[in-house]
């Protein structure tokens, strides 16, 4: 009985000693919670430092000629490099070039949209058709359509067509040929014969006309194609074909194939204007002495301005267009060029006023401007 008795508290103490050594060895639930927590709270943190991180993508497709051209193109590529510079830590950007014909500008664009770019830019009216589709297939993805007008754009659009008042500027330049015309003779060369490079050709012409209603005037087109604004061998022929027709100051708005217009004028000591962006800066040191000014048209701006617009959760789409009055346009003053323009440019700034007020008209078309033509002889 007693043996059994001593059995029977010895069990007893090792199955409390069992128990001791098991409630020893786990930690209370509150403690597992306490511990568990802060392993949830860095996961937690890691996951919105991620998000916080994550940078908008900006995507920019140039057009025929490419980063390079020394005008439009390099004019886009400038704005997207202001705001990389500025916003580089909210951003991430990435620039295509098309094939040489251009014939996968859509492709391009659909590319960029199934990457995950917020805001993708195609640079030149090429893209119009482009952009009007593959918008519709990607309506959470914004596009910035550079010299391009899609019908039936509202505010609320996930396109914004950013459009200029060539015109405007290229009245100015006019004006500046006129005043510096020894010969009374200007002629100007365009790239692809369309809308757009008439409104160059027309409000130059219009210019010109303003200053002296008698100024002999020349007209060319290098094509009718793409391949018109990268070919520099036909436009110096171009020009020189004017210069030797009596011509003392040539317009290009031809891309890339300006290069020739401006060496032709170099070669014949005549005087040659740029476009889009200020090509004094960009021309060979020879060259610069005979680059008047250049029409400036700020495509880096409207570039720049709507990626701030959309960082800044101001996106607008539907028509953005620059003119005199919204220094989208206007002509280049520069350490090159000041002595040379420095007589002439109270007049232009006169001219500019007088546009912004509405007091001249510039014409976009040619039907405007054999109207514009009337209005001078009167």
């Amino acid at each position: 009985m007693q043996f059994t008795k001593k059995i029977l508290i010895v069990g007893l103490a090792l199955v409390l000693l069992v128990s001791l050594v098991a409630g020893c060895g786990q930690k209370p639930a509150t403690e597992q919670k306490q511990e568990q927590a802060p392993a949830q709270q860095q996961e937690q943190q890691q996951s919105q430092q991620a998000t916080e991180t994550e940078k908008i993508k900006i995507g920019l497709v140039f057009d025929v000629g490419g980063r390079g051209d020394l005008s439009f193109n390099d004019s886009a590529y400038a704005g997207l490099e202001r705001a990389q510079k500025e916003f580089g830590d909210k951003i991430e950007v990435k620039y295509l070039e098309p094939s040489a014909g251009g014939e996968n500008r859509e492709q391009l664009m659909r590319l960029l949209a199934e990457d995950g770019y917020n805001l993708i830019f195609g640079v030149g009216f090429m893209f119009t058709d482009h952009i009007a589709k593959v918008s519709q297939e990607f309506p959470d993805v914004k596009f910035g359509l550079i010299d391009g007008a899609i019908d039936g754009l509202k505010e609320d659009s996930n396109v914004s067509c950013l459009l200029f008042k060539e015109q405007e500027g290229s009245f100015l330049v006019g004006a500046a040929a006129a005043l510096k015309s020894k010969t009374g003779k200007v002629g100007f060369v365009g790239g692809m014969k369309s809308p757009l490079i008439e409104r160059f050709e027309v409000g130059y012409l219009a210019g010109a006309k303003y200053i002296n209603p008698n100024i002999g005037t020349m007209v060319d087109y290098i094509g009718t194609t793409g391949d018109a604004f990268k070919d520099p061998v036909k436009g110096k022929e171009l020009a020189l074909k004017q210069f030797k027709a009596g011509a003392d100051v040539v317009y290009h708005a031809s891309g890339a194939s300006g290069i020739g217009v401006i060496e032709a004028a170099a070669g014949e000591k005549k005087l040659a204007i740029g476009v889009d962006s200020d090509q004094s800066l960009t021309a060979k040191e020879d060259q610069r002495k005979y680059i008047l000014t250049s029409m400036l048209k700020r495509v880096d701006v409207s570039v720049y301005n709507t990626i701030k617009a959309y960082l800044d959760g101001n996106f607008k789409g539907g028509y953005q267009i620059f003119g005199l009055a919204e220094d989208g346009v206007g002509y280049a003053v520069n350490d090159y060029n000041k002595d040379m323009i420095s007589d002439i440019q109270p007049k232009l700034e006169e001219l500019k006023q007088k546009v912004i007020k509405g007091e001249i008209k510039i014409p976009m078309d040619k039907k405007e401007y054999e109207e514009f033509l009337k209005t001078l002889s009167k």
